[in-house]
């Protein structure tokens, strides 16, 4: 997810948890690609390759820059979200998005169609749970950027792209442009 540009940019950083490093910066796949729109694949074996993917992610994401990032949107089609809000990177593996309330109108948009923003209304608060990379569960719920950031990165692993999150005559107009785009048209 990337923050609109009247909210500003997050500061970006470097995490290197493995002893492995540099890491990877992954080319962000965007809008047209298929892995964007199929159902990611649970994860089955927390293990140190999965370790590695996370902090590749993570230095994918700030690289970017972006707030977060699901494997989908790197060509890896596994139940991985990370993200960093301001207070640190984390990890959810398989997440469950068990909540969500209020609503909230935000300046949304997302690395996978760069360059463009809308505002979008989601629940203003969300609650998920899932894994970290060491395999412990844990459980993330805030309102707003937080809430806003777990649902679209959850949004990722079922193949749903922020795009389908706009009302329908923005999403058709939307839809005809990146079509347009990708042919070269009106360039």
């Amino acid at each position: 997810m990337r923050l609109g540009a009247r909210y500003g940019s997050m500061s970006t950083h470097s995490t290197c948890e493995l002893s492995s490093c540099p890491m990877a910066i992954f080319p962000i796949r965007t809008f047209g690609d298929p892995v964007l729109r199929t159902k990611a694949k649970e994860i089955d074996t927390i293990d140190s390759g999965i370790r590695r993917l996370a902090d590749d992610m993570i230095e994918t994401m700030y690289d970017a820059p972006g707030v977060g990032l699901a494997a989908p949107q790197i060509g890896i089609s596994k139940q991985l979200v990370v993200f960093d809000i301001g207070d640190g990177p984390k990890v959810l593996i398989n997440p469950e998005l068990l909540e969500t309330s209020g609503g909230w109108i935000f300046d949304e948009g997302c690395l996978s169609v760069p360059g463009r923003f809308w505002e979008i209304e989601r629940p203003a608060f969300a609650r998920a749970r899932g894994l970290d990379e060491h395999g412990r569960e844990v459980e993330y719920a805030g309102e707003e950027l937080l809430g806003r950031v777990l649902q679209h990165e959850i949004d990722h692993l079922n193949g749903t792209l922020l795009i389908e999150r706009l009302d329908r005559r923005t999403r058709k107009e939307v839809l005809r442009e990146l079509r347009e785009e990708a042919l070269g048209l009106g360039l």
